[in-house]
């Protein structure tokens, strides 16, 4: 590994917690810890978009006799990555627009217990997330520091092509029925949805393996393995699916006659049922 890239690791850091604290600001205004989820895509572009700033004024590039028009791949990488991370921001700031705080981060705050609200919810919502932006952000900072790419750059944004088409797809079709009155309360079983429980998160993983595959096309990036596992856990294991399942099961008619038909997280076609 290059030792611009090491050294990098702690700013980039910083930069995630910066990021984060604008967030909880923000969150300070419109009383709404979701505020964060919004900061969340986008704060991948602030964090890639430091990193090739960096790269790029560290000498290292210039010193081995490399012209800055050989480094246009990076470039390249950072329009995929902000389709995927301002959009997902747009939408979700759109959704959040007059709503009531999400039952995830109501859940979160229940475990300051007495103690201090405000510095409970900086080290447990947003210094926590500003950490996770930070390490599932590897690869592309791995990416910020390269210069040569090898074919499989072509396979990886392919793969983050066809995970943002699919998230944003999902996304759409969830916001058409949620906002016609007529399905208050019910459970989206058509489109995407027939077909997988989270098509977002889907998409999500397809995105983040996608930009793992684009780190592994120049040197080492393949070490980068753990930051896409520890993705596809969020959304898998954690704060994701089971979080919102059970929310879900709660507050939509016809939820657990979905679940049993339908893949929990990869696209499938539904079961029959009897």
């Amino acid at each position: 590994m290059h030792w611009t890239f090491v050294s990098n690791l702690p700013l980039g850091l910083l930069t995630a917690w910066v990021w984060a604290f604008l967030a909880f600001l923000v969150a300070r205004v419109v009383h709404r810890h979701a505020t964060i989820d919004v900061f969340w895509g986008a704060g991948f572009v602030v964090v890639y978009l430091e990193s090739l700033f960096v790269a790029h004024h560290s000498g290292a590039l210039v010193a081995k006799g490399v012209r800055a028009s050989n480094f246009d791949a990076r470039y390249f990488v950072l329009v995929f990555v902000a389709l995927w991370g301002l959009r997902l921001a747009v939408h979700l700031a759109l959704r959040q627009r007059g709503a009531k705080e999400d039952t995830r981060y109501i859940s979160i705050m229940k475990g300051a217990r007495g103690r201090h609200e405000t510095l409970y919810a900086l080290r447990m919502i947003y210094g926590l997330q500003g950490l996770l932006l930070w390490f599932v952000s590897i690869p592309l900072q791995w990416t910020a520091f390269r210069t040569h790419f090898d074919w499989l750059i072509v396979p990886g944004l392919v793969l983050v092509t066809i995970g943002i088409l699919f998230e944003a797809t999902g996304d759409e079709q969830l916001r058409a029925f949620v906002g016609d009155p007529n399905n208050q309360g019910t459970t989206l079983k058509s489109g995407v949805w027939r077909y997988t429980r989270h098509p977002n998160y889907f998409g999500d993983s397809v995105v983040w393996c996608g930009l793992y595959v684009v780190a592994c096309s120049s040197g080492w990036g393949f070490l980068t393995i753990l930051s896409p596992i520890a993705m596809l856990y969020l959304l898998t294991s954690l704060s994701g699916k089971p979080m919102l399942e059970r929310k879900l099961t709660k507050t939509r008619a016809g939820y657990d006659e979905y679940v049993a038909t339908t893949s929990s997280f990869i696209p499938w076609p539904p079961k029959r049922t009897k």
